[in-house]
């Protein structure tokens, strides 16, 4: 249905998906990110989405934070590009950076992929992630690893995911969706309204003194409380 709706504009939108892509660092970080929105907007107009965000007020005025999202799909990613406006990057597993058009788009956010088999690796990614978002990038990790595969209810929240976080000493910012999934993994081309809220963010005088376990459930328990709140709404 994105294709279809949009057949017209899909040779335009894919030459320059992949010229971006390609010549990362011709452009600044607002400008891939201004086209990768552009593109998301065609996308989602084509496949009848409509993001319906909340707590955009909640991103922190200034860079170097991170968004921790509950992880329901694909088009996870996709649906908080459109509804955030600032510029971000994504911790990915290595097992999508291939996959056509993600590529693209991950490719133009500097994203990194990991390999949780891989510890160090893992290690590596860490420590280039807490320099970068101390640089002033934002991030996003989603602390289950994988999609939850249960629709709206969540998986476990690892803690080893917010070891970036922590070292850097950055805000922490809770994202609920609520049925991203139905986006890309049902065999529906029906109307969908996906939600995307930006909960408060939790500074590191807030959770300095925790273990990354005590955090990761935190922050899972602030986005299942959301969910519940707005699932049916």
């Amino acid at each position: 249905m994105m294709v279809l709706r949009n057949l017209l504009f899909v040779p335009y939108g894919w030459f320059k998906l992949c010229y971006y892509a390609s010549h990362v660092e011709k452009y600044t970080e607002e400008e891939r990110y201004a086209l990768l929105k552009y593109i998301d907007r065609h996308a989602n107009w084509g496949g009848r989405i409509t993001i319906d965000t909340h707590g955009v007020e909640n991103i922190p005025a200034q860079n170097g934070f991170m968004f921790f999202p509950n992880h329901q799909g694909l088009y996870d990613v996709l649906a908080i590009i459109q509804a955030c406006p600032r510029p971000f990057s994504v911790v990915m597993k290595k097992e999508i950076q291939n996959i056509p058009f993600l590529k693209q788009v991950f490719a133009c956010m500097k994203a990194i992929p990991i390999d949780r088999e891989d510890i160090r690796q893992s290690m590596k990614v860490i420590q280039q992630v807490t320099k970068e978002v101390k640089a002033g990038r934002n991030y996003l990790i989603f602390a289950e690893g994988t999609r939850s595969k249960r629709g709206n209810k969540l998986g476990e929240f690892k803690g080893g995911s917010f070891k970036s976080a922590m070292k850097a000493q950055c805000p922490i910012v809770p994202v609920a969706l609520i049925d991203s999934f139905k986006s890309f993994d049902t065999n529906s081309i029906a109307k969908l309204t996906v939600q995307v809220h930006f909960l408060k963010p939790i500074p590191y005088e807030e959770y300095k003194d925790m273990k990354s376990t005590e955090l990761a459930a935190m922050v899972k328990a602030r986005i299942e409380d959301t969910i519940s709140k707005f699932e049916n709404k």
